[in-house]
């Protein structure tokens, strides 16, 4: 006898989403075809890029690699219907969590207004166990938990509003793309192979980290296979489910 689906479904009643992550590819590296199907139902996905990920190929000086990778990030987007990228270009590879960084999300919330604000794993590692996860994912992760809140708060970064940027208490979740403690998940079957492309689109990068043989169709399959199986259907992605307001649980 087997045990039922590990992961419930991500609510999908909302309209407009802010996806916020440190780099260019880290919505690429697994949870970008589930942007793909909230898209193409007819959803509103903003992507915010902190950094342009310029400190990212080691033989690529930043200046020459931020514009590329910000030019590959826009083909990715535009594979899986994203159309409005925003990048903040803060310095790559040395984002610090605090009140700077949380007042710099705080404004893409209040511009955006959305429903949903997506991020990344920030949990000290991907597996809950040993495998290290990167410094700006942590720093991001944390700090875009705590704008959704901020924004919402007319009295704090109250500079945003005397600049014409009114608060917006408007954000009912905040999820984290595969954390290790993700309890839901989103169905990616219908939508895996634009997941692929939007990886693909990230060449530059890709070549740069010197994997032999990396096959972005292969890597890709092994977590949304996992995930797949957890939530009961073939493909999907993961996500830590944070949701706002006094008494609200994930459910």
């Amino acid at each position: 006898m087997t045990d039922g689906p590990r992961l419930k479904p991500v609510r999908e009643d909302w309209e407009r989403a802010l996806v916020v992550v440190a780099h260019p590819d880290d919505m690429e590296f697994g949870a970008s075809a589930a942007v793909a199907r909230w898209t193409d139902q007819g959803k509103h996905v903003v992507y915010c890029l902190v950094t342009s990920g310029e400190a990212g190929i080691d033989g690529l000086a930043p200046d020459e690699c931020r514009p590329l990778r910000e030019e590959e990030q826009r083909e990715s987007c535009r594979i899986v219907g994203v159309e409005e990228v925003e990048f903040l270009r803060l310095p790559d590879g040395i984002l610090e969590y605090g009140v700077g960084l949380r007042r710099e999300i705080t404004a893409v919330v209040r511009r955006h207004q959305p429903q949903i604000v997506i991020t990344n794993n920030f949990r000290d590692t991907w597996d809950g166990g040993s495998a290290l996860n990167q410094a700006d994912h942590i720093a991001t992760g944390k700090a875009t938990l705590d704008a959704a809140r901020d924004a919402g708060n007319r009295w704090i970064f109250s500079e945003h509003t005397e600049s014409g940027l009114e608060p917006w208490g408007g954000v009912l979740q905040v999820w984290a793309a595969a954390s290790p403690l993700s309890r839901h998940g989103a169905d990616t079957t219908e939508t895996f192979n634009r997941g692929v492309a939007s990886l693909e689109a990230q060449q530059a990068y890709i070549d740069g980290l010197g994997w032999a043989d990396f096959d972005p169709a292969e890597f890709l399959e092994g977590g949304a296979r996992a995930a797949g199986s957890a939530l009961g259907c073939t493909f999907a992605s993961s996500y830590e489910v944070f949701s706002l307001g006094w008494g609200v649980v994930d459910d």
